[in-house]
């Protein structure tokens, strides 16, 4: 008998998966349509077996699919869920910064600057 994993770990597990930066460049990258694997070296400018590394974990996870072409390979998004996934973190993102900056500009205004002193530095 299999031990069924519970949701909010399976999703942990996503999350983590996602939890590189190349991945979500790669991901990014991806939302166009396929990208050969030579345009993505040039667009992320890291070593290919990082790359590949990288590119192993999300067709493990099936987000991602290869297609080749000839001698040609390229990756694609395997489903629209991921891009509508970025998009939705994009927008998370902008809020949060949105409300940092709100903050920050809230901060300077209620401290005012602290005067300079006057005539006790060091004379030369």
């Amino acid at each position: 008998m299999t031990m069924q994993v519970p949701l909010y770990q399976a999703k942990a597990e996503f999350f983590r998966m996602l939890g590189h930066p190349v991945r979500i460049r790669v991901l990014e990258l991806l939302q166009g349509g396929p990208v050969p694997v030579r345009d993505l070296l040039t667009e992320i400018e890291i070593e290919p077996s990082s790359l590949s590394q990288q590119l192993a974990v999300l067709r493990r996870s099936g987000i991602v699919v290869s297609i080749r072409e000839g001698s040609t390979v390229s990756y694609a998004l395997a489903g629209g869920d991921v891009a509508e996934l970025l998009r939705a973190a994009r927008r998370i993102l902008t809020e949060l910064l949105a409300g940092q900056n709100e903050l920050l500009a809230e901060l300077r205004q209620a401290d005012p600057p602290l005067p300079l002193p006057q005539g006790g530095g060091r004379r030369v």
